[in-house]
């Protein structure tokens, strides 16, 4: 496995724009930091982000993985460039020709994924104490090591959606399309959820759909919002929880996926 995985870190490694978008995700997902330094003077009112408790512990669990989780993007353009590669420079019939076989091929590809994903959430995680010991109003361990499930709904956020990615490109075979097709299956799943109206049930089950419901927006957790929200008279009925429901879905969609990318390269003549 080590092996594998070190054939495809140097691939992407040696590409100039995997390397640039790699870098410029992990900047970015740094920039969660700079939130704390906005403020609002307007009139009167002055007020800074960071001092309405978004850095809370163990809110700030929530709210930086629903953030970071809007980057998966870039991350999604290297899987998928990943796998245009291989057709575009002939690399995946040379590792054939040099003995590896599809289903390490494949292996190779989803090891890549889970590294990613695996860097992506130690990074939040860091990143998430390192502000909320700066910030946070709660310092308590039971506090700040509660509510971690939204790093584990972060984690398999992205190696569903990695996964799909992988898919889509090995089907596809250029970046271009693939990604044109990604941005197709999600119009897709918004027609049918919200033009169509399919049962909610049935709704659960679309990949994209199942990978958002893993973490739901936290702003409306906020003291500040949910103040406007009872002067306004909306009270707040949403469940922020990650639902076990939407994790065994995104799981079975991640088999799903990996199975469907490895039969369709079994079968194709390279």
């Amino acid at each position: 496995m080590k092996r594998l995985l070190s054939i495809e870190l140097q691939k992407i490694w040696k590409n100039k724009a995997s390397r640039v978008l790699t870098i410029t995700y992990f900047v970015l997902l740094s920039f969660i930091a700079l939130i704390a330094s906005i403020k609002f003077d307007i009139g009167p009112i002055h007020f800074r982000i960071a001092d309405e408790g978004i850095f809370n512990f163990p809110y700030i669990w929530h709210f930086n993985t629903w953030i970071a989780s809007w980057l998966k993007l870039f991350l999604a353009i290297i899987i998928v460039s990943m796998m245009a590669n291989e057709y575009s420079y002939g690399t995946l019939k040379q590792n054939l020709i040099d003995g590896m076989n599809k289903k390490e091929f494949i292996l190779s590809k989803f090891l890549t994924v889970m590294l990613f994903a695996t860097i992506s959430t130690i990074f939040i995680f860091t990143l998430s104490l390192i502000l909320g010991y700066s910030f946070s109003s709660y310092n308590e361990f039971s506090i700040v090591f509660s509510d971690l499930e939204y790093l584990l709904a972060y984690f398999i956020k992205l190696i569903g959606f990695f996964s799909f990615c992988l898919f889509i490109g090995i089907l596809v075979k250029r970046s271009a399309f693939a990604l044109g097709f990604l941005l197709v299956w999600w119009i897709f799943e918004i027609i049918l959820i919200y033009m169509v109206g399919i049962p909610q049930m049935l709704a659960k089950l679309l990949p994209l759909e199942a990978m958002s419901n893993l973490i739901v927006e936290p702003i409306t957790r906020l003291s500040v919002v949910k103040t406007i929200g009872t002067q306004i008279g909306v009270s707040d009925i949403k469940d922020y929880s990650v639902p076990i429901t939407s994790i065994l879905i995104v799981l079975v969609w991640t088999v799903i996926f990996m199975l469907m990318s490895y039969k369709i390269l079994k079968k194709r003549d390279l």
